[in-house]
């Protein structure tokens, strides 16, 4: 009896006869934002032994595969460094957190904490999810961050502050597109003009924002000039 062959002329029996076969198993579970589906779906971490196969039995170990995250809906295999994307819930509430921390700094950095400053900041805080936001909520924040601190409007801008902005903006960034870092800077921008010209200590906090949201300094420079002109 002649081998089986391919269109190619090559023989193609063998690969019936003998092949490989992974063996799953479950080291996990959890929510992850799928790259297959679009969307935060379940998932499993599995880890796998890879076996060859006589017929389609396993006879040889041939060692061990994975891990591996498999969507519970496509039932797709992706690497685990996927898992570090946020799921959109997570990702909703860190950008919700970023642009509230960034309206904060500013108001306690620009010396007056004016009403046209507070209306800025707690319009820009409610469209990232804060809903329920008031001038008057951001106003007495503003005041017990100034008490913690020892500080008042006016004085320097320091330390705790900037290591605010970087946990909230930090983890954040490497998920935004350009355009998206380059908005909360500008939201924060337009906080500071609502009641005038930037302050120096203004501008440090902004410079501190865009260095957190990994944008350039001389791009932040352009960004806040650009800020200034009436669109």
């Amino acid at each position: 009896m002649l081998p089986e062959r391919g269109r190619d002329g090559r023989v193609t029996g063998l690969a019936r006869i003998l092949g490989t076969r992974t063996s799953w198993t479950s080291a996990g579970d959890g929510e992850f934002f799928c790259p297959g589906c679009g969307g935060d779906r379940n998932y499993q971490r599995l880890t796998g032994r890879r076996r060859f196969t006589f017929l389609g039995l396993p006879v040889v170990p041939r060692g061990e595969t994975g891990p591996v995250v498999e969507c519970a809906a496509c039932r797709r295999h992706f690497g685990t460094d996927v898992l570090d994307h946020p799921t959109t819930i997570r990702f909703s509430a860190m950008l919700r957190d970023a642009v509230h921390t960034v309206a904060l700094a500013v108001l306690s950095a620009g010396g007056t904490c004016a009403r046209t400053s507070l209306e800025a900041a707690a319009g820009a805080v409610r469209a990232a999810g804060f809903t329920d936001c008031t001038e008057e909520q951001l106003a007495a924040l503003v005041a017990a961050l100034a008490s913690d601190t020892g500080t008042s409007y006016g004085e320097p801008y320091g330390p705790g502050l900037a290591i605010e902005l970087h946990e909230a903006l930090d983890p954040l960034a490497p998920h935004l597109a350009a355009v998206g870092r380059e908005s909360i800077l500008l939201q924060g921008a337009r906080i500071a003009l609502a009641d005038g010209p930037y302050t120096p200590d203004e501008r440090e906090v902004l410079a501190t924002v865009g260095a957190a949201l990994t944008i350039h300094a001389d791009e932040v420079t352009r960004l806040l000039v650009a800020a200034r002109t009436p669109s």
